[in-house]
């Protein structure tokens, strides 16, 4: 029996592939698990690379696992990377380390920049820059060490939730120490600026789209 983990930091990515899937929580961490002929677990934790590390341990608190795959959001780093679409990467480098991890074969051909911040329109610019990079997250690149480390094949999907160009809040100061987003508090703020509504519902219905895109690249990967 393969044990397959699928790592992200928000509920709302996994959405369309734990659809019916038994859910937990574990120290924090939500955990769903799904039995066929094979072990399929997911887990989020929040935003981060420490966030996705957590949700690691958490999935392998009853076993190891055979391979694991880092889903979510991402923000494009390249005009022509449409909104809602998803990707399989082909690997992904650490900002804070320099550290490329490739994934396994059968990857696409687009890297993934792993940043410690929400990445907003100029650090977009810069990362693309720097990095040659097509997608930037936050979590991939801890899911990928993890990997690394343990021996076991890594896979990265991820779906634009915002394009090169967006024009979008900071939503740094909006991450508490755990890399859990303070909703309540950003929904106050972004009532208060009517000028970031229409970017917010775009990026809304993209993030939407992303999920499913994401969900049905996993179920196409793994045919």
């Amino acid at each position: 029996m393969t044990r397959t983990a699928i790592i992200a930091a928000l509920p709302g990515e996994l959405k369309p592939i734990v659809r019916g899937w038994k859910r937990e929580t574990r120290d924090g961490v939500f955990v769903w698990s799904y039995r066929d002929e094979n072990l399929w677990v997911a887990a989020c934790a929040g935003a981060g690379q420490a966030a996705a590390t957590r949700a690691f341990a958490a999935v392998e608190q009853d076993s190891p696992v055979d391979l694991v795959f880092s889903v979510g959001w991402a923000g494009a780093l390249r005009p022509d990377l449409a909104a809602g679409s998803a990707h399989n990467v082909a690997g992904v480098i650490d900002t804070r380390t320099g550290e490329r991890f490739r994934c396994d074969a059968g990857a696409g051909d687009l890297w993934l920049a792993t940043s410690p911040v929400v990445a907003g329109e100029a650090e977009k610019h810069r990362l693309a820059q720097a990095y040659g990079a097509a997608l930037v997250d936050m979590e991939a690149a801890a899911v990928a060490r993890q990997a690394h480390m343990r021996g076991i094949p890594f896979y990265a999907i991820k779906g634009v939730s915002d394009v090169f160009d967006a024009k979008l809040p900071d939503f740094n100061p909006f991450l508490d120490a755990n890399g859990r987003f303070r909703t309540a508090r950003f929904t106050l703020y972004a009532l208060l600026r009517p000028w970031y509504w229409p970017a917010l519902i775009k990026m809304g219905e993209n993030s939407k789209n992303a999920s499913q895109g994401i969900a049905e690249s996993l179920a196409d990967f793994l045919r």
